[in-house]
């Protein structure tokens, strides 16, 4: 499946490109951090064709502004680190739907400067990025199996390519800290989390896929960088990684979300609107994937680790 389709879209296709062919009308959306950067604008295209968002946000105040003009869209407090806030807004938001069609893991966090901890102790990156998308998930699993035919889409990144999960030391008790890897390690598990997943749904009609949007300056997610550090991140400089708009950043995981040319087909990474090639580590293409962000068995054992840390197991049926 991990195999470019060539699907005639590319880096500088929008989302609004990929939005405005589809009918959403009856549809249902939920998207966390969709108040800001590439959340918002994959909000305001899918509700333009017509969908019900429902955006879980931190910063309420600046949600209701950045929603005021958006018909449809209603937000919902969230904070992903937090299970209880986690389940308080899963219970809110399936009083406001009977049934899921999109569930889009957009929000996260990059890069903290110094190690930072949830209440379980758990590292803030992997907690927010992955624990706490595997926890609003299982939440929503009976909403999006009454969807019949439900996408999850879910953000990972380039930077997967900073770390793969380390399963024996996770949380960096055992290891110095290390910001980028830390990051990484939080995107490898988006990745993985996707693939299995998607293994777990399909029974359901359920397809889930995990998404590279690329390299957008305008998101926040790099509030906690100071300007040299962004002039320094990472391989970015060195694999060319192209610059994007926001609507070109948002067009990945809305084509994940809604394309016809993904039926039948999930568990795979995404990126530049097209199913990404699995590359060898010495690979500086910026829409390639590694082969331990794919791998099932990989996949499998993340999922394991991630009910173990949550307390959660689930599918159940």
């Amino acid at each position: 499946m991990q195999t470019p389709m060539n699907s005639g879209f590319g880096e500088r296709t929008t989302a609004e490109e990929i939005a405005r062919i589809h009918d959403l009308h009856g549809k249902t959306a939920l998207i966390t951090g969709g108040h800001s950067g590439i959340g918002l604008e994959s909000t305001r295209v899918l509700a333009r064709s017509g969908a019900k968002i429902i955006v879980g946000a931190r910063d309420m105040d600046k949600a209701h502004t950045a929603l005021a003009d958006i018909p449809g869209a209603k937000a919902f407090p969230l904070d992903l680190s937090d299970p209880v806030s986690i389940q308080t807004f899963a219970g809110g938001a399936l009083e406001a739907c009977d049934k899921i069609d999109i569930l889009m893991n957009n929000a996260g966090i990059m890069a903290l400067p110094r190690l930072k901890n949830d209440e379980r102790q758990f590292e803030l990156q992997f907690s927010t990025n992955h624990l706490g998308h595997f926890h609003l998930t299982s939440l929503l699993w009976e909403a999006l199996k009454r969807a019949n035919g439900a996408r999850v889409v879910t953000l990972s990144s380039y930077g997967h390519r900073y770390s793969p999960v380390i399963f024996d030391d996770p949380n960096f008790e055992a290891r110095p800290y290390d910001k980028w890897k830390a990051y990484g390690q939080s995107k490898t598990a988006n990745a993985l989390f996707a693939v299995h997943l998607d293994e777990l749904g399909q029974r359901y009609g359920i397809r889930s896929f995990a998404v590279h949007p690329g390299r957008i300056p305008s998101t926040s997610l790099k509030r906690s960088l100071t300007f040299k550090e962004l002039l320094m991140m990472p391989l970015l400089l060195l694999s060319k990684v192209p610059v994007k708009t926001t609507g070109e950043g948002a067009a990945t995981q809305v084509w994940a979300a809604l394309s016809d040319q993904l039926d039948g087909k999930g568990g795979v990474y995404c990126a530049d609107c097209d199913i990404s090639p699995v590359v060898t580590s010495d690979s500086r293409l910026a829409n390639t994937v590694r082969d331990y962000a794919v791998d099932p068995e990989l996949a499998h054992k993340l999922w394991q680790l991630s009910e173990k840390m949550t307390g959660i197991e689930w599918p159940r049926s």
